[in-house]
């Protein structure tokens, strides 16, 4: 899946909405119903997630929660921002990654946002919104934002509330808040082997931020009110409980990893070229100049690339996805599908890499071969936009045009757009077996749609 792909954000597995608090629901209804229409994006691209999850595992594990649950997102802002508005996911802003200087850095962030998880933070402040709002749950998930349409390149996009009132109400934290996470943040560190350090790093990133306006504070810092003195308690634990964590490799490849990809699809092609040639790991080097070179359109350069990059990892999955991306993106969507397929032949259950062999195979004009493999990427993540318009189309081109309407209102729903959504939920109801679990999720559509629609008319 590119980088440049921005998708809407909603929870896994919207068919099992009965699971789903009520609570949660009307929450995170009211959060979306508050922000307007400028879009934050959420970037979605297999790697990076992959090395999200290589950097977070440890800390999620030594907090006591699943790491196979707990998503790391990355957010399309190039502020210095990272929250949480749900058990299930912790969301950083793209531009976070780029300024932090170290792994440690961003493993104090990630400890930081899994400790308002762990520490139940979360409940109490859907319960604070709960107290303040009429209880309106939509029985279907709008996830953190409405979503609005993007450019083309750039795909859906959603309307963040990173830089509205009402996400910053949301994320208000306390000062006890505060505390609570930056100590179990550190012993979460520490039980996993990583250096404190970086949380004090982190920390003496935003001394004296105070004194700014609040107009040029860095958004992390209005979010969670970082000051000296936290800092200074942050380095009487280095002190106190010292620091015995040894260099970890692992953690160094997939920070330069994330970091290298970011850079060379935010970053300008000539930019990434001046700096690749410094890059210490080989085929780090060659990912970011393959990247570079499909950016400036040069598809034979970039293949070059991306090829030494495989031949120094050849079964990596991640840089056959992204080989694959390449030539889809330059309509050589038969090599595309191939090496597709080698990627989800390695990496069976990576949903983005299964939505990108799927896109590969209608591109061929094989829908009956798309669709089980869109399906198996919707079952795993619903988050993706851009599959769930792939699904449709897989459904319609076979003549299932019931949840071919089904799945368009879904998407339309995922972005925001709940009056179209209603249309094409009754669409499908209409179509599909009464009491088929297809027809029970388009009810449940249609429902979000009528209440979305009576909210509209109240205001």
């Amino acid at each position: 899946m590119p980088i440049s792909h921005v998708a809407a954000m909603a929870f896994d597995r919207v068919s099992r909405l009965a699971s789903i608090p009520a609570l949660v629901l009307s929450c995170l209804l009211f959060v979306a119903s508050a922000i307007p229409a400028a879009a934050v994006g959420l970037l979605r691209d297999a790697d990076i997630e992959n090395g999200l999850r290589e950097l977070s595992f440890p800390i999620l594990r030594a907090a006591g929660l699943n790491p196979r649950r707990v998503k790391l997102l990355l957010v399309n802002d190039d502020s210095f921002n990272a929250f949480v508005v749900d058990n299930n996911a912790i969301y950083i802003n793209y531009g976070l990654i780029l300024q932090v200087e170290t792994p440690e850095m961003l493993q104090a962030v990630i400890a930081h946002e899994a400790a308002h998880i762990a520490n139940g933070h979360i409940a109490r402040r859907l319960g604070n919104i709960q107290s303040a709002q009429s209880a309106s749950a939509l029985g279907f998930l709008l996830g953190l934002a409405v979503a609005a349409a993007g450019s083309p390149e750039a795909g859906a996009g959603i309307t963040a509330g990173t830089r509205t009132s009402a996400l910053r109400s949301f994320l208000k934290h306390t000062r006890a808040e505060e505390s609570a996470a930056d100590r179990s943040a550190v012993s979460f560190l520490r039980a996993s082997g990583i250096s404190p350090r970086g949380m004090v790093q982190l920390h003496r990133k935003f001394v004296g931020q105070e004194t700014l306006s609040e107009s040029l504070q860095d958004p992390y810092m209005r979010s969670h009110p970082l000051n000296r003195d936290r800092m200074r308690a942050a380095e009487a634990y280095v002190a106190a409980y010292g620091d015995s964590a040894e260099p970890n490799a692992n953690a160094d490849y997939w920070f330069a990893r994330v970091k290298g990809k970011l850079s060379a699809f935010t970053r300008s092609p000539k930019w990434t070229m001046r700096r690749a040639q410094s890059e210490p790991y080989a085929d780090i080097r060659a990912m970011r100049e393959a990247a570079a070179y499909h950016r400036s359109q040069n598809l034979s350069q970039a293949r070059t690339a991306i090829d030494r990059a495989l031949s120094l990892k050849p079964d990596d999955p991640y840089y056959l996805e992204l080989k694959g991306q390449i030539l889809m993106e330059n309509r050589r969507a038969a090599e595309a599908m191939q090496t597709y397929a080698a990627a989800a032949e390695i990496a069976p259950t990576e949903p983005l890499i299964l939505a990108g062999y799927g896109r590969s195979l209608l591109a061929l004009d094989r829908p009956k071969e798309a669709l089980p493999v869109l399906e198996r990427a919707r079952t795993r993540d619903f988050r993706d936009a851009r599959m769930m318009r792939d699904l449709a189309v897989a459904y319609s081109k076979l003549g299932q045009n019931g949840m071919a309407s089904l799945v368009t209102a879904e998407r339309y729903a995922l972005n925001g757009r709940m009056e179209d959504a209603g249309l094409h939920a009754q669409r499908a109801v209409a179509q599909l077996p009464t009491g088929s679990p297809g027809w029970q999720r388009a009810e449940d559509v249609l429902l979000a749609a009528k209440r979305a629609e009576k909210k509209r008319r109240k205001r």
